[in-house]
């Protein structure tokens, strides 16, 4: 009985914290987005191949796949930092990252590209079996602008402007490098050209300037975006 009781009392407070986070319900679009993703890749062929001269000064670099993997870890823990802490955090850093991810798989289906820059051949060890699982589930296209420098950047930015990270320099230095050796290990590991983290990077400046200085708050009032509010 005693255990019936807390489980309709933990099924009540959550039932309550939804109410009072609504916007929270935006993250359904992530399902959406993964959706787009997965056809997009399946879909769309590259026809135009990116890279520049930078490209063959970068060396390959195996153990570089622990930075690219931290990614998986970022996202996850930005939005459910941004979700736990701060409303204004979270509506920012849901436009900005999802706004980037939308917008390059529109580009990639408008502008069909891939790269030809990954090695013929990875190490037998560790990291090179974790670099070959990498290229088993992730084809060399649809590469620019880089979802992974994209997504990651708007996650610094957010750092950057969130009020309730103002006064902890710590937390937002470790955000800061994690989010540099991120973008980073895409061109070591070969999985991005210099012009796709540049591309991403830019996307990215330009939505979150949108972001933190239209006036968007307002422009969703009245439509069926106003639950995000």
């Amino acid at each position: 009985m005693e255990a019936r009781i807390e489980i309709e009392n933990g099924r009540q407070r959550r039932k309550s914290w939804l109410r009072e986070h609504r916007y929270a319900y935006a993250m359904g679009y992530l399902l959406i987005f993964l959706a787009m993703f997965f056809i997009t890749e399946r879909m769309v062929e590259p026809e135009y191949m990116i890279s520049c001269r930078i490209d063959s000064w970068i060396p390959f670099c195996e153990p570089f796949i622990l930075l690219y993997f931290l990614w998986f870890l970022l996202l996850p823990a930005s939005w459910i930092y941004t979700l736990s802490t701060s409303k204004e955090d979270f509506q920012e850093l849901f436009l900005i990252m999802f706004g980037g991810m939308t917008i390059s798989i529109g580009l990639y289906w408008l502008f069909p590209n891939g790269l030809d820059l990954r090695p013929g051949q990875v190490s037998r060890g560790v990291f090179g079996q974790m670099v070959s699982w990498l290229h088993s589930i992730d084809t060399p296209g649809n590469v620019c602008p880089s979802i992974h420098v994209s997504s990651s950047t708007a996650v610094a930015l957010t750092a950057y402007h969130s009020r309730f990270l103002r006064d902890k320099r710590k937390i937002r230095w470790v955000v800061y490098l994690a989010v540099g050796g991120i973008c980073v290990s895409t061109l070591f590991l070969k999985q991005h050209s210099v012009i796709d983290v540049v591309c991403g990077f830019l996307l990215t400046l330009v939505l979150a300037w949108a972001v933190y200085t239209l006036p968007w708050q307002r422009w969703m009032k009245g439509t069926w975006m106003e639950f995000f509010l």
